[in-house]
Order: structure tokens, then C-alpha cells, then sequence
């Protein structure tokens, strides 16, 4: 059998979602819990990698076993042995459909999508502090906002891509570029067919540059144009950013794998 998981984690205490040698990965936790109720070792696959420090509302993973269990074991029986900063939010075993390619949770995913929370207050932000980013001068979010729609559609994204990123091509499509303001949050959303390491990072840093009026909108595609990550501006922090969801087909009948984050 494939069994499909949807999971929320606070990725401040792990090294990000990969396994990691010392064991420190979001996905270290969840194949030495799943593995305790299926009773044989277990390797995991991912909607998609999140960097050390970034949250998910709903990461999708998928495993195979032929362990016969119900659906709920694979929620609350696996929550009993993970911490408390990651949980199975729901299971799912992934229908066979003939004619098609068995559901695989990266390789099967038409969209992911980001957001990115951003406290814009004098003040550094206490409850928050690793659940959002914070910048301490006035952003001018139309300016932004007029940025962001040059980041739309199919680009190479060298300049916002880290150096060791290993994906095979630059080349991505973003299908969503929004940003909105509300009491002191500014929140940014992207969603794209794939993303590239760091990039949604680097492009939230690009939009900083433009917000506090060191670069016009237009310097977001000239960036793109240059394709040289160098002459971008830094990475930002990794504290606000979260994965909000997967997008499937809805013949693969998973239950929501959308979750926006709400703001406190």
C-alpha cells in the first residue's frame, strides 16, 4: 500500500526537512515514528525540501508498506511518537488508478505554495520571533507589489537560486506573486510549479530592497534578466516562511492540502 500524509511542523527546531547524518530532520522524526507503527523501516518521500528554520501547514509525503493498518494509526498512532513540533494532520491511502502513474508526492504535485510573514515594526517581535521575519524600517508595499508581477510566469530564476541548489533547471513558473498588509504584518504568496533553494527567501529579500525604496520595481527585472545571483541582494531569514500546500489532481481524492497560516 501507499500511504499519503499531509503534515504541519515548526521547522525552528530542525535542520530542515531532509534527513540529515545526525539526525536532526524533519524527516529523521517522521520515519523513526512511522516506523514504530508499521513495524519494518520506512523511507519517506516529500512534496518538496524546506530549508532549516522554515514551517509547514501542510507538507505531503507518501510511503510505501504492507502493513495493514487503519487510517487513523497512521495519524494518531504516529503522533503519539513524534515531538510536539511536528503532526500527522491526516492519512490517506493512495488509490490505484488504471492507465496512470502511481501517486508520488513530489512527482505528482502540479503546484506548491509559500508564505511569508512579515512583522514591519520598530520593534523585533517577542511571540513571534521564529515564526515570522521581521524588518524595522516602513516598506512601501505597493512599490512591492508592482515588483512582484514582474516575478510572474516562466523565468529563469538564477538570481534567486542558492549555489547549491541541485535542481536540474532554473527554469520555473510562478503562477502567484501577492502581497498584502494588515496591523503591522505584511504577507507574501507565491505559488509556483516548483521552486528552486532559497528561492522564495531571495525573492522576499529582492521585494525588501524595493519596499524601503533603495530600488524601483523595475530593478526585480533586471535582476531576472542578469541571471546572476551575486548582484542580488542577501538572503532573507527563514523564520516567516512556511508551506501552506500541495496542489493535486483531484482524482488522486486527498483531503485538504491547503492551510494558510493565520495570523495571531
Amino acid at each position: 500500500m501507499r500511504i499519503v500524509l499531509g503534515v504541519e511542523y515548526y521547522g525552528a527546531t530542525f535542520c530542515g526537512f531532509q534527513s540529515q547524518a545526525g539526525r536532526c530532520g524533519v524527516q529523521d522524526a517522521l520515519e523513526k515514528a512511522i516506523q514504530l507503527i508499521a513495524e519494518h523501516e520506512i523511507r519517506i518521500h516529500a512534496a518538496g525540501r524546506t530549508d532549516t528554520g522554515v514551517h509547514a501547514m501542510c507538507q505531503v509525503v507518501h510511503f510505501d508498506t504492507d502493513t495493514d493498518r487503519p487510517e487513523s494509526a497512521w495519524v494518531r498512532g504516529v503522533n503519539a511518537f513524534l515531538p510536539a513540533s511536528v503532526r500527522v494532520i491526516w492519512s490517506k491511502t493512495a488509490k490505484f488508478i488504471e492507465g496512470e502513474d502511481e501517486f508520488h508526492a513530489r512527482f505528482s504535485a502540479m503546484r506548491r505554495s509559500y508564505q511569508y510573514l512579515l512583522i514591519n515594526t520598530p520593534v523585533a517581535p517577542a511571540i513571534l520571533t521564529t515564526k515570522a521575519g521581521w524588518y524595522p524600517l516602513p516598506l512601501d508595499v505597493v512599490a512591492m507589489q508592482k515588483a512582484a508581477k514582474f516575478l510572474l510566469g516562466e523565468h529563469d530564476f538564477s538570481a534567486f537560486r542558492a549555489s547549491e541548489c541541485q535542481a536540474k533547471s532554473p527554469i520555473k513558473t510562478l503562477l502567484q506573486a501577492n502581497i498584502h498588509e494588515t496591523s503591522g504584518h505584511i504577507v507574501f504568496e507565491f505559488s509556483a510549479n516548483a521552486f528552486l533553494q532559497h528561492q522564495v527567501r531571495n525573492m522576499v529579500g529582492a521585494l525588501i530592497y524595493i519596499g524601503n525604496g533603495k530600488h524601483p520595481p523595475e530593478y526585480m527585472q533586471t535582476l531576472l534578466e542578469n541571471q546572476n545571483r551575486t548582484e542580488a541582494p542577501p538572503t532573507f531569514s527563514p523564520n516567516g516562511l512556511y508551506l501552506i500546500g500541495v496542489e493535486y489532481d483531484k482524482k488522486w481524492n486527498l483531503p485538504v492540502t491547503h492551510r494558510p497560516i493565520t495570523l495571531i
